[in-house]
């Protein structure tokens, strides 16, 4: 079995009855060095709903999303003011482990990147890393349907990841990411790359994974975030007098909200399209 807390490689119990806020941003700013890339976001990501980050080029919805689980750590010159939380826990207090984070909010990335291994070993690796003792062959294959990538590959296993096709690819992401067993999934762009067949299948992956998992996704696809968010979360960026551009929340409620009624004349400009 996995750890259950992120305190020394571990998390603080699990609670029994998790709150209906998963993730929380109090008045996160994001600094590299001197630079603010992020300015004042407080918002509440809910639980088993999938929450979109839109907005234009720079804004930072990906800065923002990686704080979620830790990855800005590994550029030098990051710092966080302000309170990110995941359960109720400071993900950036004292005693916590970033790596335990990562096991229980898994990130997929814009580009597929599969491990230069076979498709079970891509699946098995983080897993046994991470001391799983269960059935292994069991966990890859429940992975693999989860991802709705089973059917297509049960009889090719052994055969590398790399050979799939692009879309096939990120469904093995998706699926490598589950098989550590997050409650959160954050996915930066997953579709940007993929063709409309491709994007459409990991849209349906999404709802079907919704029930039993808090989803985060940064997407410039409008019609995409219209599809399959519940909440949907509006940034912009506002330049300097010296040309530095920092990256703020307009917005945030529910999708169909923002889409339809928002409050502010910037959110319905980006939503239809006059500008980003």
């Amino acid at each position: 079995m996995y750890p259950e807390n992120i305190t020394s490689r571990k998390f603080g119990k699990k609670p029994a009855a998790p709150t209906q806020t998963v993730l929380q941003a109090e008045n996160a700013c994001v600094y590299y060095g001197n630079f603010q890339a992020v300015s004042n976001v407080s918002l509440d990501i809910p639980k088993n709903k999938i929450t979109a980050f839109i907005g234009p080029s720079g804004c930072g919805k990906s800065t923002l999303l990686r704080c979620f689980n830790r990855l800005n750590d590994t550029i030098r010159s990051f710092r966080l003011q302000g309170k990110i939380s995941y359960a109720g826990v400071d993900l950036y207090g004292s005693g916590i482990d970033a790596v335990a984070v990562r096991q229980r909010i898994g990130m997929v990335f814009q580009k597929p990147n599969p491990f230069p291994k076979s498709i079970y070993e891509n699946i098995a690796f983080g897993a046994r890393i991470n001391g799983y003792q269960g059935d292994m062959d069991e966990l890859v294959e429940g992975s693999l349907k989860q991802a709705a990538l089973w059917d297509e590959v049960k009889d090719k296993l052994n055969q590398s990841g790399l050979a799939l096709s692009g879309g096939q690819q990120q469904r093995l992401c998706i699926a490598r990411a589950l098989a550590v067993q997050p409650e959160v999934l954050l996915m930066d762009e997953p579709c940007s790359a993929l063709d409309p067949i491709s994007t459409l299948r990991i849209e349906e992956v999404l709802h079907e994974l919704k029930p039993n998992y808090t989803i985060v996704i940064v997407t410039h696809n409008m019609q995409q975030a219209s599809r399959v968010s519940d909440m949907a979360a509006f940034f912009n960026v506002q330049t300097s007098e010296t040309g530095e551009r920092t990256g703020y929340l307009v917005e945030y409620d529910e999708t169909q909200v923002i889409f339809h009624n928002p409050s502010h004349e910037s959110t319905q400009a980006y939503v239809s399209g006059r500008f980003g």
